[in-house]
Formats: structure tokens, sequence, C-alpha cells
């Protein structure tokens, strides 16, 4: 096995094998009293320009009257004969320590010389402030808790070693804080989701990950089986339907986030595995949702990431309200510098205008709204950079929307679009049940015909309909996405912490 091993690994190895024969290496009785983060506080509050030279000398004593013990990542050794200063890395950061060997003793030093950089250990000591005026803490005991047996890199980033950050995500987060951080504002915004809704009214609900029916959005789903019923089930692609027969049932407004799967390719906005909020809500509109998510996602760049002037991928995305608001037609007259003589509320007006950028992909289709929105999704999409909603969606391709009674080839939609990016999508919803029949017989035509991401029949749900839905909004929004935007990432690897690698 040694023959593997790099030396480095050998000697740390060798180590191992000595603590062995002492004592069980790994112990588990730590008791923590403070972190770095605390000790850094403490020094700043003793050393604070606001006191008096004798007021900083005498806070500074007393500190040396307190211990604290701390345990973490030993992340750098500089040795000076008998005293030495290393840097501790914990949850919140990390802290200097000072030991000196007439100050510990003998077997205490020798205990922290025979350490390697990567050691878990604990230590304990009173915080003071070195004569370079950096927080430290003056070690009074040291002891190993586990150790690391593979040396850290020294260099952990470049496009050779993104893939090995991805798969090795444990030695990515000991290494580069910048990624802790970004995890920890993940976390933080979707505590802050969680509580937005709550103060809004809204019931967290928990729906089925299994599904006998592959339905709720166009995707193509993953499949599995359940042995006992013998029966092929469905990762779900969205919780929309379930969520609509609570509505249905009497809860007014109702959320799920949570994990969503979709056997699709990977890039940098895709993973067959995310993370996703739907939420609906009775008596109202999209238009109300338009103004909700304003207020969510200003408040999120307020009180997580402190502006809501963002830079991104070269870019300053400005995230205050209120948002441009356009429809789909709007949208391509404005982006593709169409000229209002092209009418392209036709067919031939939306071919004209592809004729006119050059693009080549509607010129055999003969349904205006599937080529209008092909127009869209290829041509417009990427050049949105500010937050936009984008309304007015073609009945086509939005099987689940209530249809516009001014015009129904278009239904009352939008979509949120941020850098080329949809972040979020919402409607009102159709609760016409004998619409509803027909547009699931139409799509279980196409999946008949081929299409692997078109809906199932939900007969099921046709029958909650049935008893009568209220007018409903809903709105869906990619958790990933707006982490992505809102922390700087371009790729949604980068804010999953174990995004699907191939093996």
């Amino acid at each position: 096995m040694n023959e593997e091993l790099n030396e480095q690994q050998i000697i740390r190895r060798e180590k191992l094998t000595k603590l062995r024969t002492v004592e069980y290496p790994y112990p588990n009785d730590v008791k923590i009293t403070a972190d770095s983060e605390k000790i850094n506080e403490l020094v700043k509050i003793a050393t604070s320009e606001n006191l008096t030279e004798l007021q900083q000398t005498e806070k500074l004593e007393a500190l040396k009257t307190q211990t604290f013990t701390l345990a973490g990542r030993l992340m750098s050794q500089r040795l000076m004969g008998k005293a030495a200063f290393s840097n501790l890395q914990d949850q919140t950061g990390q802290i200097q320590f000072y030991i000196r060997k007439d100050d510990v003793g003998d077997e205490i030093f020798a205990t922290y010389k025979n350490l390697d950089i990567g050691d878990i250990i604990e230590i304990s000591g009173y915080p003071f402030r070195t004569k370079t005026g950096e927080s430290s803490l003056h070690l009074q005991k040291i002891r190993l808790l586990a150790k690391c047996l593979n040396p850290l890199p020294e260099k952990w980033h470049g496009l050779t070693d993104k893939e090995l950050r991805y798969r090795q995500r444990y030695v990515d987060l000991i290494v580069n804080p910048e990624v802790r951080e970004v995890f920890v504002k993940r976390s933080q915004i979707i505590q802050y989701i969680r509580t937005f809704f709550f103060e809004h009214g809204y019931l967290e609900a928990e729906t089925p990950f299994l599904s006998a029916i592959a339905s709720g959005a166009n995707a193509r789903p993953f499949e599995t089986h359940h042995n006992a019923l013998d029966l092929n089930l469905h990762l779900r692609i969205s919780p929309e339907l379930y969520l609509k027969r609570l509505i249905t049932g009497g809860f007014n407004r109702v959320f799920d986030m949570g994990k969503m799967f979709r056997n699709e390719g990977i890039d940098l906005k895709h993973n067959p595995e995310f993370t996703m909020i739907e939420f609906y809500q009775a008596y109202a509109t999209y238009e109300d949702l338009m103004h909700l998510t304003e207020d969510l996602i200003g408040q999120i760049c307020d009180k997580i990431i402190g502006s809501r002037q963002i830079e991104y991928d070269g870019k300053i995305i400005d995230w205050t309200a209120p948002w441009e608001r356009l429809n789909m037609v709007e949208a391509i007259y404005k982006y593709l510098n169409i000229p209002k003589s092209i009418d392209l509320y036709t067919l031939a007006g939306v071919k004209q205008a592809a004729k006119l950028v050059g693009f080549d992909g509607v010129e055999h289709e003969e349904n205006y709204g599937l080529a209008m929105y092909e127009l869209f999704d290829s041509q417009v999409e990427s050049k949105i950079i500010n937050p936009t909603f984008i309304t007015r969606h073609p009945l086509e391709i939005s099987p689940l929307s209530r249809p516009a009674l001014d015009d129904p080839r278009f239904v009352d939609r939008f979509e949120l679009f941020v850098n080329g990016t949809e972040l979020a999508n919402a409607f009102n919803e159709l609760n016409d049940p004998e619409d509803q029949e027909q547009r699931f017989l139409k799509q279980a035509e196409a999946k008949a015909a081929g299409d692997e991401e078109a809906m199932e029949y939900d007969a099921d749900f046709v029958n909650a309909l049935s008893y009568g839905m209220p007018p409903t909004a809903g709105e869906g929004i990619g958790i990933d996405r707006l982490v992505m935007l809102l922390t700087g990432n371009t790729s949604i690897r980068d804010v999953m912490l174990f995004p699907l690698m191939r093996p």
C-alpha cells in the first residue's frame, strides 16, 4: 500500500501509528468555549480606539486571566526555535495562536511540533494582541483530535482542478474561505425565503417526491420502481398539481421548497437535481406575484447581500424595483430592433422578423405561438440583463395557465429573466376543469408521438378542479439560479455542495 502513497502521506501515517501505541488518537471529549470570531472580537474591544492607552492595557491584562478553548484545523506553522506562531481555522474564520516552550513545557511543545498542517486540534489559552497588532491566543494547552493523513493542496484553483473541487468539496471548503461564504449565504437566503413566506401567511406543505404520474411541468422525469406494489414511479419534476389540490381543499396560501428532479442535460445553468420553491395564492393574479417577487428578492439583497447593485459576470445587475415589464412580442420588438411595420402578432410577421435577424429556426413552423416563442427563446433571452418580467406567453407552451380573455392565443403568465437566465415562472392558474382536460389530452397525444417532456394525463387533478378551485396565481423560483445571481457565480455547480458528476 505504501508504494501508492507519497512521502508526506507515509510520514503522517507513521505518526498516527506511533500515537496508537500510547492511546486511542481520536478523542471525543472536547468542550469548546469560544471560536476564532469571539477571540478576535474580544481583542478588538480591548484595544478600541475609543479607549486610552492605560484602559487598553488594563483590559488586555484582564484577558490574561481568562482561558478559552477552541477547536479546528491547523492551517499554518511558523517555528522560531523555542516558540512558534500558527493559525487555527474553524467555522467562523481563523485565529492566530502563539506557543512558547518555556510556557507550556517540553511535552506540550513536542506535541505541537509533531502536528501536521490540516490536523484537527484543540487549543486552550488567553487572548492577546501581538506587537504587529494582530489578535491572537497565547497557548497553554494543545491536543490532537483527528489526524489529517493527506496533505492539503497549496493551490486549489484553475480550470484543471475545478472538477476535482466539485468531486472533493470537503477539501474545497477547507482551503477556500470564499467557497464556504457562498454556502453560508445560500443557507441564509433559503432561511429568509421561508421566513418571508411565513410572514406573508403561507403554509409550508410537503408534497410527494414519488408519483405514479409525471406532471406539473414539461420535463423528462426520472423513473424508478416500487417492488412491494410492483408500481413504476417518477421522481417529482414539480409540486404544482399537489399544491393546487391544497388550494382546492381550502388552504389559500401554500408553498413547497425542496428538491426537484428532471432527467435532462448538465450545463452551467442545469443540474438534474435542483432546488426550487413553488408558491400559490388564491384570489390573486400574476401581477400580485410580480410585486411579491420584487419585494422578496429586494429584501434578500438588502438583508443578506448588502446591496441591490450586484456584480455578475463583468456586469452590474440592478435589483432595484420596479423591474421592467414587457410582453413577449414587445420584447422581440425591443431587443431585436424589429420595425413596427412588421406585425409580430401574425405568423408571417414572425417569420419576416426571423429572416431579418438571420434566424432560420421558424421558417417551416406553421403554428404562430410556437414560432413566436422560438424566436424569443433563441434570439432575445440572452440579451436581457437586468430583472425583467416577460408576460403574455403563447398558449401552446403553457398547458396549465389561464388563457388571456382578450386574445386566447396567449395566457396570463410571466417569466422573470436576469442576465439571460430564466429565474422564475408564474401564471394565473387554469381552474376550468374541462379546458384542463382538453390540454392534458393534447399533452398525452404529444407524449404518445414521442415528446418525452410532455405531461401525462392526471385524471385525479381534473377531478379536483371539478370541485371548484378559486382563482389562483402561482409561481416557481429556481433557488440555485437565484443564489448564482446574488453571489456572482456563473456555474450552478458553484452553488451546489455536491453537484451530480460522472463517476
